[in-house]
C-alpha cells in the first residue's frame, strides 16, 4: 500500500478524522493483503492522516484476511471492546457493511447507492459523521 504510485484521501477525511479523533479512537481495518501494518501506516502518512489513527488491522497482524468471518471478532477481542461500542465506516456492502452487521458492529455505509438496508446508516460524505449524532 505504501508503495502504490498514488495514494489519495477521500474528500473530507482530514477534517473528519481530526475532529473524531479528539473523542474516539480510530482504527483502520483493511483488506490490503500485500501490506503489513507499518506499510499501511506509511500510506496514511503520505496523505497526512496517520496522526489521527490509533492503529491498523490487516491480514499480517490479525492472522486472517478481511473476508474471513472471524476478522472483525478478532479485532474486537484485541481492542477489548464489545461490538455495541464500535462503529465501522465502509464503502463496500460485501467487505465492510455485511461483516459489521454480522459481528454486531454499527455499520455506516459511505455510498451514493439509493437502496436502504435495515440496521445500516447511510452517508454520502464523511463530514456527515460530524453533523449528526451517529458517532459519539
Amino acid at each position: 500500500m505504501c508503495d502504490w504510485p498514488e495514494v489519495t484521501a477521500i474528500p473530507g477525511a482530514h477534517e473528519t478524522l481530526a475532529e473524531l479523533s479528539k473523542t474516539a479512537a480510530i482504527y483502520v481495518a483493511t483488506s490490503a493483503a500485500d501490506s503489513c501494518e507499518l506499510e499501511i501506516q506509511q500510506a496514511f502518512e503520505r496523505v497526512g492522516l496517520s496522526e489521527f489513527i490509533s492503529g491498523y488491522f490487516c491480514k499480517t497482524n490479525v492472522g486472517v484476511i478481511k473476508a474471513d468471518p472471524d476478522f472483525l471478532d478478532l479485532i474486537l477481542t484485541r481492542l477489548d471492546k464489545p461490538a455495541v461500542k464500535v462503529a465501522m465506516v465502509g464503502d463496500s456492502m460485501i467487505k465492510d457493511i455485511r461483516p459489521a452487521l454480522i459481528a454486531g458492529i454499527l455499520p455506516i455505509w459511505l455510498t451514493t447507492e439509493t437502496q436502504t438496508v435495515t440496521g445500516v446508516i447511510k452517508i454520502t460524505h464523511l463530514q456527515q459523521l460530524l453533523r449528526t449524532n451517529i458517532v459519539k
